[in-house]
């Protein structure tokens, strides 16, 4: 049996409710069994537990403990089920974080024994819907949602807010209005059968070699995450299988996964990655040949979720990436990035070769 965790978060009125019921019945459809989690903000609220009627960190705290209980409780039942299962959460845990403070939400977690690295790396992807606000504001409406009390404005916000609270996910996707509705629901159909792997799972990315930008600015940027990666590479029989382990985290909260690709092409790689235990991951050390370490920092630009590594010993060069949907796809790269060349198809740019 395959679980599948997956969120499906995003601002007010971006198309959610369609989007899980397409979801649902194309999955049905393939054979699987799909479970959809409801958005506990509005259960509380229909139910009438209103954030208005009492402190805003007392009402996400009544939130976060029963989002984690209800997640928790959804996955042990998944584990009954004989058959390939997909989970689908309409909004995560992390969407809590546009309502408060990182103080707040960071203390939140703490009395609840987690910490925001194993919160987001949950999920084995994360998928954003842009509002209707920003696109599409002919489209927007407060009709279909008794609990949302939004201006076109506020939502716009709250979007941003919420599409930057998952920066920092390994497979984070936004899908925005550049499209109509029906494109934009094909296109989220698109990105989940290939967060599945239907029918194999592809990894389409692009990479450049770029003018190291200063650390302390890009601290600075509105919107950028920092995570601390340290990845080793494993003994492998077969030279076109590249086996590998990650260890993934802020720095003092990690998590551990083991990949398997072997390329295709100069640009897509066939990939397989499963999340493993801390205990599992140090047995795989045995098994290293050579590793490497980077600091990652994640951001969106025009919709698009960039990558840009920083290797403590280059001193004037860093390295960009971008996973795409297809070869096809055009690449926007932030005005602010000086790209030195583009490095996709050359393999000494390779993290397994950069690798000591």
């Amino acid at each position: 049996m395959r679980l599948w965790q997956f969120v499906i978060t995003g601002g007010p009125c971006a198309g959610k409710t369609t989007a899980l019921s397409v979801l649902e019945q194309s999955l049905t459809q393939k054979g699987y069994k799909v479970i959809i989690v409801a958005e506990t903000a509005t259960e509380l609220i229909k139910s009438g537990i209103c954030p208005w009627e009492m402190e805003n960190e007392q009402f996400q705290s009544i939130l976060i403990e029963r989002g984690i209980n209800k997640e928790a409780t959804t996955r042990k039942a998944a584990t009954y089920l004989d058959r390939d299962t997909v989970i689908f959460y309409d909004r995560g845990l992390l969407d809590n974080k546009a309502y408060m403070t990182q103080e707040v939400f960071k203390k939140i977690l703490q009395e609840n024994g987690l910490t925001e690295t194993e919160v987001r790396d949950e999920y084995e992807a994360v998928f954003h819907l842009v509002t209707a606000a920003d696109g599409a504001e002919e489209a927007y409406t407060l009709a279909n949602n008794k609990a949302r009390t939004e201006t076109l404005e506020q939502a716009r916000a709250l979007d941003g807010a919420t599409r930057n609270a998952w920066i920092g996910h390994q497979h984070l996707r936004v899908i925005d209005n550049t499209t109509d509705f029906q494109d934009k629901i094909d296109k989220l159909l698109k990105e989940v059968y290939a967060a599945m792997g239907m029918p194999i799972p592809i990894e389409t990315e692009r990479k450049y070699l770029i003018k190291k930008p200063d650390e302390e600015e890009l601290a600075k940027i509105e919107g950028i995450t920092k995570v601390s990666i340290m990845q080793t590479y494993l003994h492998s029989s077969d030279p076109a299988l590249e086996r590998r382990v990650r260890q993934r985290g802020d720095g003092q909260n990690f998590t551990y996964y083991y990949t398997e690709k072997r390329a295709i092409s100069g640009i897509s790689r066939a990939e397989n990655e499963r999340r493993i235990s801390q205990k599992e991951y140090i047995a795989f050390l045995l098994e290293g040949e050579k590793k490497i370490r980077k600091d990652r920092y994640c951001f969106i630009y025009n919709s698009q979720y960039f990558e840009l590594d920083v290797y403590p010993d280059w001193e004037n060069e860093a390295i960009l990436e971008i996973e795409l949907t297809d070869e096809t796809q055009k690449v926007e790269i932030p005005t602010w990035i000086h790209v030195i060349k583009e490095v996709t198809d050359d393999p000494a740019y390779k993290n397994k070769n950069l690798a000591k």
